[in-house]
């Protein structure tokens, strides 16, 4: 059996993190695993398959011999040293948003599109973790009944903001000093922000327009009417979002929709509201899947439909599905 030299850009990070833990137990038969990241975290030691490996800092040299290079230390870092990575023979890929719009880049989910793996030129880039969770749940119902309509009210983890966003939430929740009223919006503890990332076009976040073109992108329906409105919370791990769906289909009930998410690959579906058994933030953390409940048809509209999706951030949202697009190439490839 063939065996892979692997490397990790961002090593040090939250996603790093998970990526290594999530490549121990992997199908991805690894040889040898190079850890990278900044100077500052370089010479730090990381346990993986009972042996002590070093961080190393990034160069352009770091990547001879990988077959493949794991990169979530930013979009800057992606675009300073991918290029370098795939000359050196690997395939990346990538977890920031440098080239998730690019049209020679294919952005795959692979339960939802594993076939825009072929297109890949050596660099193949990982959705933003709202985005993620939310094809997972709806390219089902997309493929049996149609989708015309998204509407998607995200509630997000403070753990997709980073370590250091972490960091200032367990310092606020134990902190009885309050904020400096001018830097704004920086009490996360016991707050909702209705703001994550920069504000772009009509008024609309940065993270907002990546769910609605990232998915139009994955799904290929460039003329899908999609909106979203995404806000923080002071909550650790995992993502959850309220959507509303209008399928083509007249006639689908709950019953289906139920029925096309149970079979779903990885969707679990969590839906007995009479026995308060609903997906939450907390019993999803650490787990690979994407949880789907409270599934309930529109009272005003014969083909709309609400849902509430919940997932691990860190998991299926970044580290889990890098190393399932890995473990896809080498099945095709098989």
């Amino acid at each position: 059996m063939k065996r892979y030299k692997v490397a990790i850009v961002g090593a040090s990070g939250a996603v790093g993190q998970k990526m290594i833990e999530f490549l121990e137990d992997s199908k991805i038969p690894v040889e040898e695993l190079k850890l990278l990241a900044s100077a500052r975290s370089a010479g730090k030691e990381i346990i993986f398959q009972n042996q002590k490996i070093v961080i190393e800092e990034t160069t352009e040299n770091s990547f001879t011999g990988m077959d493949f290079v794991f990169f979530s230390a930013g979009g800057s870092i992606t675009k300073k040293y991918a290029s370098f990575a795939i000359k050196s023979g690997a395939i990346v890929i990538d977890n920031t948003s440098a080239y998730r719009m690019d049209e020679k880049t294919p952005l795959v989910v692979p339960e939802v599109n594993p076939g825009a793996l072929a297109q890949n030129e050596g660099l193949i880039a990982n959705p933003n973790c709202s985005t993620i969770q939310m094809v997972v749940a709806l390219e089902p119902i997309r493929r049996q009944y149609g989708l015309s309509r998204i509407i998607v009210s995200t509630y997000q983890a403070v753990s997709g903001a980073g370590l250091q966003a972490l960091e200032k939430l367990e310092q606020q929740l134990k902190s009885s000093v309050p904020v400096d009223p001018k830097e704004k919006h920086s009490m996360i503890a016991g707050n909702t922000i209705p703001q994550i990332d920069v504000f772009g076009e009509e008024g609309y976040t940065l993270e907002e327009w990546k769910m609605i073109n990232e998915t139009k992108k994955i799904m290929q329906m460039p003329e899908l009417n999609i909106s979203a409105t995404c806000v923080r919370i002071p909550v650790k791990y995992g993502h959850s979002e309220s959507i509303y769906v209008e399928v083509d289909q007249e006639g689908v009930s709950v019953a289906d929709m139920k029925d096309v998410l149970r079979n779903a690959p990885g969707v679990i579906l969590q839906d007995d509201p009479a026995q308060q058994d609903y997906p939450t933030a907390l019993e999803t953390e650490g787990k690979k899947g994407v949880f789907v409940g409270r599934v309930r048809k529109d009272p005003d509209h014969s083909r709309g439909f609400h849902m509430w999706v919940v997932s691990d951030n860190l998991v299926k949202g970044a580290a889990w599905n890098s190393i399932q697009i890995a473990e896809t190439i080498l099945e095709k490839n098989s």
